[in-house]
């Protein structure tokens, strides 16, 4: 898909009126958060650290809140917190949510990288004349208190407007890092207790005990690819007993049903679990046997989420502003381009058609669809 403007290849998720929107009138990342939660019961960390990978941390949401699980389940042990972010914006928002996670536990190392999903767990460059580039850049941040230390953090804009650009594949039209960085948050006042936790360059190590991999791809990619591109470096950056969590749309909801009923042609989740563990096994080859790759069916692959609206804005008008955020709920989902959405420019046909779903439901949901694989001990 491209352009129409510029003919060149169009990434959905750059939008950020769109992301930010359905972030904000969705619970989506809440409920992945308490999904993520549950996984912590299963691991068993061994020293010096838990050590956790976010593979697309996004606005941190679901990586502060999994810390703030960690916290309550682990308060005395040193956490090993990567988060693989590309967008400026989102990087913004994330440290945003940094400085009160380390009030309330000290002794953490925040590591943020705009690496490839085959290179940010190791935060190491796979190609050697790339690596050679990688600008590092540790901060220990003075001091006790939230406001200090998001002072500090603020600090870095400069820094991070220079080594988070990107560019666009040619190919795919994939936001690509210009400079391949790492980002080493921790408290100077706990330098000695996380000396053997914060990472140095020229060191890779992965090992995680947890990898969260939440809507890391175009949900009509192929399976193939999106296991050789994500889920197969994904797992092998699995320590010994280590588990990955993935999170992908599922459909099957009355946000499918509305782009369905505007675009019937489109089969807009034709990927499922099955497919992307098979594909897994595949890519894997004979390592295949150091996983459970086991798949889980039934109501333990679901999760679902719901759009935030009061009982009296489902009714026999409904507001614009509700008949907005659903239908840009239910195309950010489905992953509509903007191409696409020009198509409905200018007329009404595709709110009716949202306004009688939410009334058909009372609400507007949607599935996602998780799963699960450990690292055999």
């Amino acid at each position: 898909m491209t352009d129409t403007e510029t003919g060149k290849p169009f990434r959905f998720f750059d939008n950020r009126l769109k992301y930010l929107t359905f972030v904000n009138t969705t619970n989506e990342k809440w409920r992945i958060s308490e999904r993520v939660a549950q996984e912590l019961s299963l691991i068993e960390p061994h020293p010096p650290a838990i050590r956790v990978f976010d593979a697309g941390m996004g606005d941190a949401t679901v990586l502060s809140n999994t810390m703030r699980a960690m916290h309550q389940r682990f308060p005395n042990i040193p956490f090993y917190m990567v988060g693989k972010e590309i967008s400026l914006e989102d990087l913004r928002l994330s440290l945003d949510k940094i400085p009160d996670r380390l009030v309330e536990h000290p002794a953490s190392v925040v590591v943020m990288t705009n690496l490839f999903y085959s290179e940010a767990p190791w935060l190491m460059p796979g190609k050697k004349e790339v690596a050679e580039k990688l600008t590092w850049k540790t901060i220990a941040l003075d001091g006790q208190s939230s406001i200090g230390f998001q002072e500090q953090l603020r600090d870095l804009d400069p820094f991070l407007v220079d080594n988070w650009q990107v560019r666009s594949s040619p190919k795919t039209g994939n936001p690509l890092y210009v400079k391949p960085t790492v980002l080493v948050i921790y408290r100077k006042d706990h330098d000695f207790l996380l000396d053997s936790v914060i990472p140095r360059p020229g060191e890779p190590r992965a090992e995680y005990d947890l990898v969260l991999a939440s809507q890391p791809w175009r949900a009509r990619t192929a399976p193939d690819l999106k296991a050789k591109t994500v889920l197969a470096p994904l797992a092998r950056s699995l320590a010994v007993g280590g588990r990955m969590l993935t999170v992908q749309s599922a459909g099957n909801d009355p946000g499918e049903e509305i782009v369905n009923t505007v675009w019937p042609d489109i089969e807009l989740f034709p990927v499922n679990r099955y497919e992307l563990i098979a594909a897994l096994k595949d890519e894997l080859g004979g390592d295949a046997a150091d996983f459970d790759l086991s798949i889980p069916s039934g109501g333990d692959a679901l999760l679902s989420y719901r759009m935030h609206t009061l009982p009296e804005e489902i009714g026999p008008s409904i507001g614009t502003s509700t008949l907005s955020a659903a239908w840009n709920a239910a195309t950010y989902v489905a992953q509509i381009d903007d191409q696409m959405l020009e198509e409905t420019h200018g007329g009404t046909h595709h709110f009716a058609i949202t306004a009688d779903v939410l009334k058909k439901y009372g609400g507007l949901w949607f599935n996602d669809e998780v799963f699960a694989i450990s690292r055999l001990r």
